[in-house]
């Protein structure tokens, strides 16, 4: 687990891969609702498996309740996010990683052939950083007390 993996493994070694979307035309409490099951901060919206945008915990509170509107009547495609940034599997953790921090997100989608095959959060990726140094670390206890393999 390094930082120069590419989102493939990390996609492939997520406990729950499921690909999670909504329809633009869903409305935003029906998006809660998914989000507050999963226990997820962000959905996809898709159309026959298309990225259209994303929606995410900051774009209710900004976009639906600050502005009054109805969470039970308000479709999802009126107050997501557009221009979504995506990556394809080959990208690295490293990449992405500077990704999420320029542009201050913290979902990812990853695309392959205009596809939606996962997506990443800040978590997943932080979670895949540490596990590596926790291996790294590991190895070398095991090295100075003489328990590493010649």
């Amino acid at each position: 687990m390094r930082i120069d993996d590419t989102i493939a493994k990390v996609l492939k070694a997520k406990t729950q891969n499921k690909v999670l979307s909504i329809a633009p035309e869903q409305t935003v409490y029906e998006a809660l609702e998914l989000m507050a099951h999963y226990d997820i901060g962000a959905l996809l919206v898709c159309a026959d498996g298309r990225l259209l945008g994303i929606l995410s915990e900051r774009d209710y509170a900004r976009k639906c309740a600050l502005t009054g509107h109805p969470s039970k009547e308000t479709p999802v495609g009126d107050i997501m996010t557009r221009h979504v940034l995506s990556v394809s599997p080959q990208h690295t953790v490293d990449e992405c990683l500077a990704l999420m921090t320029e542009h201050r997100f913290r979902h990812l989608p990853v695309v392959e052939d205009e596809r939606v095959v996962g997506m990443v959060s800040i978590g997943d990726l932080v979670k895949w950083v540490i596990s590596g140094q926790q291996q790294a670390i590991e190895a070398l206890e095991g090295y100075i007390t003489g328990g590493y393999p010649s």
